[in-house]
């Protein structure tokens, strides 16, 4: 099994004038040290306006800084917004292409639609669209990334014409595809398309069981059929952690910002009414707060022999990932990188001796299923030669657009005369 660790950026209120500046320092330095202990992943979620609950709204940005102070943890997308009133599939091709040539070819490209009104609300989506635009535009950007020319695309939520994206990533066809999943439903979707299920849902082995076996039971059946160029045959789960020799002090410094994080996220997505700008979600919390119940999450707060049976419950059933929610609530950045230096050096390697041997198995059992499940895919035909379009620049038809006057360029680009410059042509 491997692990990530998964930030939303949460800041609770009140907020210094340098809050936020010290929680992305903070954040940078856990990746560098997650990164020099050896953990696998960093997951990096986008959202919009969720004041207090997540303050991640260029996950891109964060990435690629992360890249540069990293050398072999992967740099998850956990997950990018993808239908198109956030983002047009062709900036989230070439950003994802961009992010992984920063990163040397680590990048794993998470999907997913959003569900808050906040945020719907805000871009002006319709909740009903969602997923048709997900579908939509995770299909596209897949293509971009795929094909050279993209042969356009003419759809319900999204069209262009035909054009070359760059820059192409550093893993062909495109990064491993994941889409996010909070049911079982959603489980079998991901499979269907085969994708890689980030499951950011606080479950029981016994119910993670199930959903493991049913999601493995359609990648190797005719119901998967790709949605983007690869399979990406993987299901990973989140769970809180921190970790300390003794166990009262690992639920002090960490039970409290695990309980914050999933009353925010249903704060936001199911019974929340928000101010934006004046209501303060921390204070509402600490109002409830002893009356939360626990979840499957909060077995990853404990000593190391705790946290170690929590762990074993889920390789037994086949999660190939167990993500950390550590950056959450309050929880101090020291005690933190701490409990990441603990669990590396206590539990880490037992679970990575087993990991390489597993890959391995897995990939040779998979390999035939995923041979035929790309079989099934239709494919976006390419477009020949003299089907791709010429497209002229302005000054060809003599538009006025602050750069020449077509009659200062020949069909080659010879000059003919010296344009003079005109200071008011962008306003034209």
């Amino acid at each position: 099994m491997q692990f990530g660790l998964f930030y939303e950026h949460q800041l609770p209120r009140p907020w210094g004038p340098d809050a936020e500046l010290a929680l992305y320092q903070q954040a940078l330095d856990q990746v560098e040290l997650a990164d020099r202990l050896g953990l696998h992943y960093v997951w990096e979620v986008e959202h919009h306006f969720l004041e207090e609950y997540s303050h991640s709204s260029a996950p891109e940005v964060f990435l690629a800084a992360c890249s540069q102070r990293t050398k072999r943890i992967r740099l998850g997308h956990g997950v990018m917004l993808m239908p198109s009133a956030y983002n047009h599939p062709a900036r989230a091709a070439e950003r994802i292409a961009t992010l992984d040539l920063v990163s040397n070819g680590r990048v794993d490209w998470g999907t997913g639609e959003s569900a808050t009104a906040m945020e719907m609300g805000g871009f002006n989506m319709k909740p009903d669209n969602k997923t048709a635009m997900w579908r939509e535009s995770t299909e596209q950007a897949a293509n971009m990334l795929a094909m050279e020319p993209y042969p356009g695309f003419t759809g319900e939520y999204f069209s262009m014409p035909p054009r070359n994206i760059l820059p192409k990533p550093a893993q062909r066809p495109h990064p491993p595809m994941w889409m996010a999943c909070s049911r079982r439903e959603s489980i079998h979707r991901a499979a269907q398309h085969g994708m890689g299920a980030l499951t950011f849902a606080f479950v029981e082995p016994e119910q993670a069981a199930k959903w493991v076996e049913e999601y493995y039971a359609i990648i190797r059946s005719e119901a998967c059929v790709p949605l983007g160029h690869t399979v990406n045959p993987n299901v990973a789960l989140v769970s809180g952690m921190s970790v300390h020799e003794d166990e009262q002090e690992a639920i002090r410094r960490g039970l409290d910002g695990f309980r914050f994080f999933g009353y925010s996220l249903g704060y936001y997505g199911l019974f929340g009414a928000h101010r934006p700008g004046r209501d303060n979600v921390w204070d509402k919390f600490l109002e409830v707060k002893d009356s939360l119940p626990d979840n499957a999450g909060r077995g990853g707060i404990g000593t190391p022999a705790q946290v170690r049976e929590h762990l074993l419950r889920y390789e037994a059933i086949g999660v190939d990932q167990v993500i950390f929610v550590q950056q959450s609530g309050r929880n101090r950045h020291e005690h933190i990188c701490e409990s990441l230096e603990l669990f590396a050096h206590t539990l880490l390697p037992e679970f990575q001796a087993r990991e390489t041997e597993r890959q391995k198995r897995k990939q040779a059992e998979l390999a035939p299923f995923i041979t035929a499940a790309l079989a099934r895919k239709q494919r976006t035909a390419p477009l020949t030669a003299d089907a791709i379009p010429v497209v002229e620049a302005f000054g060809r038809k003599g538009a006025k657009v602050g750069v020449a006057q077509a009659s200062t360029f020949d069909d080659r680009g010879g000059a003919i005369s010296v344009p003079r410059f005109d200071p008011h042509a962008r306003k034209q």
